[in-house]
Formats: structure tokens, C-alpha cells, sequence
């Protein structure tokens, strides 16, 4: 076959897949979205919450909900492209002509590379920009005393300014979530708007009754003069709803990886392991590679169709596969970190074992 032949078949096979592809990917996201705007509706009238806003709200958070989407998108659209070349026989002609299928599964997935680079610059930039910004719309929807910025959560509770620079949400037995504040900040007012005490803690918590500050520095200024003093643990009196400041907290999979780096990198520097940080940062470090393994591995049920009929019937297989190694993954991810497994190392070893998987059905199938 001459090279323009084969540039020929790349784009014809490219094209198919790139069509379903998009297809499958604004079905996906649309019908999230629309879920979303519907779910918004009910909280029309609370706190000023308007229709606009939810509007808003649904527009802001759609790129993540487009980041997320699109590994399915890529596996049905793959599925679906060279299905559809199987179903006219066209394909059976590209393997009669002596092209591999290996060959016709890299054009798939070429097309698929092209794309997940903007897939990943979108979820470093527009994804976590919205996210935030339809999250700070959801918690003046709950509470007009809390907000979060840039330099983390910001509260008010009576006299007293509390700000958190960072926080995880913990979870209690599925029920309800609550949150733990790191580098706290509380900055005691009196009735002029005077400074008259300031406590920094390492951290706090709720124990389900009260909040409990840690490592504690408290400063109090008075007539006398300025008055330090230091504690390993202190009750803290507050009418923060531990759930609505659970709101608040950015969870670790909508970050950018920056910003998960930078948290990894405060954690360590109190002593501390960064956990779902990290995971979370190698999970969006090695996105790319999951959404093209995966895709790869699943070609060959499209392939199967030239042997025997059933397209659907193998596509829904394929798609079943790949949901069931999905939550395999997650459950050896889950593995490696209890167990101790590098975070990177646990990230990668499902991707490996895919990839080894493809690689020798294809050389078999050569």
C-alpha cells in the first residue's frame, strides 16, 4: 500500500472515530449539565439564589463536567467510530489490504491524542477556574457568613474572623461529612473593630460535639500590653457548622495540579502525609496515558465484529469491561495508599498492566 494510501486510511478511520467521538462527548455532557440545572431549581428563592444563577452556576462548572465526560467519550466514541466501519464492511477491506490491526487501532487513537491535549489544558484552567467559582455560588446558598478565596476559607462567627488556608473533607461512616482546617487563623474584634486577640493553630477539628484547635499560639492585647502564650491542644467555642465548611473545601480531583502540588508540598513541610493530594495530583498527572491505554485495549471489540455479528452486543461488552477495570483501578489505588504504595507508583501500575494487556493481544493478533 503506498503512503498516500495510508494517509488515505488515517483520515478515514480518524474521521469515523473523531464523529462519534464528539457525538458521544456532548450527549455525555449535556445530559450531566441538564441533571445539574434541574437539581438547581429547587434551590430557586433560598438566599437570593436566582435562575440566573443557576444558569450560572451549571455554564461554570460544564468544563469540568466536559474533563470528566470525556474518557467515556473516547472509549464509546473509539467503540462506536470503528464499529461503524465494521458494520460496512469497510474495515474488513483495511485488514484484506494487509493493514494490522494494531495499525488501525493507532489511527483510532491518534485522533483521540490529538484531542485529550486540549481535554488536559482545559482541566488545568477553565475546569478548576469554574469549579471554585460555582462552589463559592453554592455556599452563599447555604451560609452568607462563610466565603473562599484565593487565600483560602474566610468565615465570621459573631466577633471573631476565622481564616483556614487549607481544609480536607472527612468522611463519618458515609452519613454526613464534615471538614479539618489547617493553618487557622482567628482574629478576635471588639465593638469598635479593634484587633483584641489572635490565635494561629496547626490545625482543627470537629469531634462531632466541638471544635478542638492543635498547636496552638495565642496573642491578646489589652491596656497592659501584648500577652503570648502556647498550648499542644485547645477547645475552640465556635457556631461553625462543620458541614457547610465542608462545602467549602475544594475536593482534591477538581484542583489543578498546581494547586495540588502546592498542598502536597505544605503538607510535607509540616510533617505530614499528603494522601489524597497526591493521589489526586498523579491521578490527573497520568490522565492522558488512562484514557489512551484504556481506549487501546478496547479496540479490539470493535475488531470482533468482522467475525461475527452482535456489534452492539460486543460494544456493550467492551463498554462493561472497561467500567469494571475503571473501579479496579480505583480499588488498587485505594490499596497502594493504605498500604503504603507511592502514590505515582500506584497510579501507574494499573495503567501497566492495561498497556501489557494490549500489547500482547496485538502481537498475537499481529
Amino acid at each position: 500500500m503506498s503512503r498516500l494510501s495510508i494517509k488515505r486510511v488515517d483520515r478515514l478511520v480518524a474521521l469515523s472515530v473523531l464523529g462519534a467521538l464528539i457525538g458521544v462527548w456532548l450527549v455525555l455532557t449535556g445530559f450531566d449539565a441538564v441533571t445539574q440545572f434541574l437539581r438547581q431549581l429547587g434551590n430557586i428563592g433560598k438566599n437570593g439564589f436566582t435562575l440566573t444563577d443557576a444558569t450560572v452556576y451549571v455554564l461554570v462548572t460544564t468544563p469540568r463536567r466536559a474533563y470528566e465526560m470525556f474518557g467515556n467519550a473516547a472509549l464509546i466514541g473509539g467503540l462506536l467510530g470503528l464499529g461503524g466501519l465494521a458494520a460496512t464492511g469497510e474495515l474488513t477491506a483495511l485488514r484484506a489490504s494487509g493493514m494490522s490491526r494494531l495499525r488501525i487501532a493507532a489511527s483510532a487513537t491518534g485522533v483521540i491524542a490529538v484531542l485529550i491535549l486540549g481535554v488536559v489544558i482545559l482541566g488545568e484552567t477553565a475546569a478548576p477556574w469554574g469549579d471554585q467559582l460555582g462552589q463559592a455560588m453554592q455556599l452563599r446558598l447555604k451560609s452568607n457568613n462563610i466565603g473562599s478565596t484565593g487565600s483560602g476559607l474566610w468565615a465570621r462567627d459573631g466577633d471573631r474572623i476565622i481564616n483556614a488556608r487549607g481544609g480536607t473533607v472527612v468522611r463519618h461512616g458515609g452519613d454526613h461529612d464534615t471538614v479539618a482546617l489547617a493553618d487557622v487563623r482567628v482574629y478576635t474584634l471588639t465593638k469598635d473593630g479593634q484587633l483584641s486577640r489572635f490565635d494561629w493553630a496547626k490545625t482543627a477539628d470537629h469531634d462531632g460535639r466541638e471544635w478542638v484547635l492543635h498547636d496552638v499560639r495565642s496573642t491578646t492585647l489589652d491596656d497592659t500590653g501584648v500577652h503570648s502564650s502556647a498550648a499542644a491542644s485547645e477547645q475552640w467555642e465556635s457556631s461553625l457548622n462543620p458541614q457547610v465548611l465542608a462545602q467549602s473545601v475544594i475536593q482534591p480531583q477538581y484542583l489543578s495540579m498546581r494547586d495540588l502540588r502546592r498542598n502536597m508540598r505544605y503538607l510535607e513541610s509540616n510533617g505530614e502525609r499528603p494522601g489524597v493530594y497526591a493521589v489526586a495530583f498523579w491521578t490527573r498527572a497520568l490522565y492522558a496515558l488512562n484514557v489512551l491505554v484504556l481506549v487501546l485495549c478496547a479496540m479490539p471489540f470493535a475488531f470482533g465484529t468482522m467475525r461475527s455479528g452482535g456489534l452492539g452486543k460486543r460494544i456493550f461488552i467492551g463498554m462493561l469491561l472497561a467500567i469494571t477495570w475503571y473501579f479496579l483501578q480505583k480499588a488498587m489505588v485505594n490499596f497502594g495508599t493504605v498500604y503504603g504504595l507511592p502514590p505515582l507508583l500506584a497510579n501507574l501500575l494499573p495503567a501497566t498492566l492495561l498497556a501489557l494487556v494490549a500489547w500482547l493481544y496485538f502481537r498475537k493478533h499481529a
